[in-house]
């Protein structure tokens, strides 16, 4: 053979070798190199991918799979829930009283916003992408992005249904999340509830907005053990208002986190109930069944939280033992 000959094949060699090398790294494949996103303009505004999640840290930090199997932790852009595995700081959340009382209601909404977590993503397929006045990664080397589910992002439902403050840098959606923390704190929803000790001021009953809606009756406590007779543990919702309401989509939650997601084509006509049981049943226009597998509602006192599809508390209602 040629001495160009020779110095050909090593030449293919090698580049099969570097090429093979290549391929083999951490973060070079497609699957985890993630897709280039454009503004109108042409400015590039993030990189995205389609993962699974498939572990909730807590309530601002996940763990999720690249569809080539790749492992990797996120931390959530623009959000500081309240900690659950180490104690909380009350300063850090504008206007909780910096005592035991305040760090306790943190924690409590600490476990409700991983609970939520939980509920909304554990094991679904999402998008998440980065922000171009961000990152990528943190100094814990958790990949910082926004998660979009089902064309909402989870990241801003933190923030305005109140599991969590927002966590002040530079990313470009700031401005949304701030305008929606101010609301949340202007009614007191979900840890912004530990401004006045845990909540004891709520109102006991109303609608947030216009919807006529009220909770009729609550029956928290079932004959015999709970847990063995789930359909005597209910609630009953009635729409005061003059006109129906679409509540499909809607959620129903309790303080722990407990969350309910009602059916497609459930609507409640003026002056009509609807009764939400624990337990396993079928679904008509008056009845629907959790199918929990345990007690829901606490004897002793708990919050019936209502919310619209797009994640607005339009009622609350606190009830005592």
């Amino acid at each position: 053979m040629s001495p160009r000959s020779s110095a050909f094949v090593l030449l293919v060699v090698c580049t099969i070798v570097l090429a093979g090398c290549s391929t083999s790294q951490p973060g070079t494949t497609t699957e985890t190199t993630g897709t280039t996103l454009s503004g109108g303009t042409g400015k590039t505004t993030g990189v995205s991918w389609s993962v699974t999640i498939t572990r909730i840290v807590d309530g601002d930090t996940v763990e999720f799979e690249y569809k080539n199997g790749t492992q990797d932790t996120a931390r959530l852009l623009g959000v500081d829930t309240p900690e659950v595995h180490t104690a909380n700081d009350p300063k850090e959340f504008e206007g909780v009283p910096n005592d035991d009382s305040g760090a306790s209601c943190l924690r409590d909404w600490g476990h409700k916003a991983s609970e939520f977590g939980r509920t909304e993503l554990a094991g679904e397929r999402v998008t998440i992408f980065t922000d171009p006045n961000e990152g990528p990664r943190d100094r814990y080397d958790r990949l910082l992005v926004y998660i979009r589910d089902d064309g909402k992002l989870f990241n801003y439902r933190l923030i305005a249904q109140g599991y969590a403050r927002v966590y002040d840098s530079e990313f470009t959606k700031r401005d949304r999340f701030y305008s929606a923390e101010s609301k949340a704190q202007r009614e007191k929803i979900g840890l912004w509830e530990c401004r006045d000790g845990q909540g004891e001021t709520r109102t006991t009953n109303g609608a947030v907005g216009t919807t006529g809606l009220t909770i009729a009756r609550v029956h928290a406590d079932a004959d015999g053990n709970d847990h063995d007779n789930l359909n005597d543990e209910y609630f009953v919702l009635q729409n005061s208002g003059n006109d129906a309401v679409d509540i499909a989509g809607w959620t129903i939650s309790d303080d722990s986190g407990h969350t309910y997601r009602v059916p497609s084509g459930v609507s409640m006509k003026p002056g009509t109930t609807l009764t939400l049981y624990s337990g396993a049943g079928s679904n008509s226009a008056t009845e629907l069944y959790w199918g929990s597998d345990s007690a829901v509602w606490n004897n002793g006192g708990d919050t019936i939280i209502v919310r619209n599809a797009g994640g607005d508390v339009v009622l609350r209602k606190q009830y005592s033992g």
